[in-house]
């Protein structure tokens, strides 16, 4: 069973950093996109936030241009995304997702998504 499981989410100060993984597992997700997703409170949607193509080539939401970076190891099938300089704008559940041919910013595009990581910033 495919499963994507998220970590590293906690509770943060602004200005502090989080990193968070996605453990992807039963299959081999080498060919795949990854990306990191988030729904912010009282928001209605997801929203794109990094991810990262097959050979290493990432894509950022502007949101998260100069403060997170997204890599991937395809050894062990695991998504990352460090986040600093983080802001209360930024607290949201984060989703882990794989998509073997995925538009960036649209999420009916990907196949696999994990339950998510809650990340909570406070000023």
């Amino acid at each position: 069973q495919v499963q994507l499981v998220e970590s590293g989410g906690g509770l943060v100060q602004a200005g502090g950093s989080l990193k968070l993984s996605c453990a992807a597992s039963g299959r081999t997700f080498t060919r795949y996109a990854m990306g990191w997703f988030r729904q912010a409170p009282g928001k209605e949607r997801r929203e794109f936030v990094a991810g990262i193509w097959d050979d290493g080539s990432p894509y950022y939401a502007n949101s998260a241009k100069g403060r997170f970076t997204i890599s991937r190891d395809n050894v062990k099938n695991t998504l990352y995304l460090q986040m600093n300089s983080l802001q209360p704008e930024d607290t949201a559940i984060y989703y882990c997702t794989l998509g073997l041919n995925p538009l960036w910013e649209v999420p009916g595009t990907y196949e696999y998504w994990g339950q998510g990581t809650q990340v909570t910033v406070s000023s």
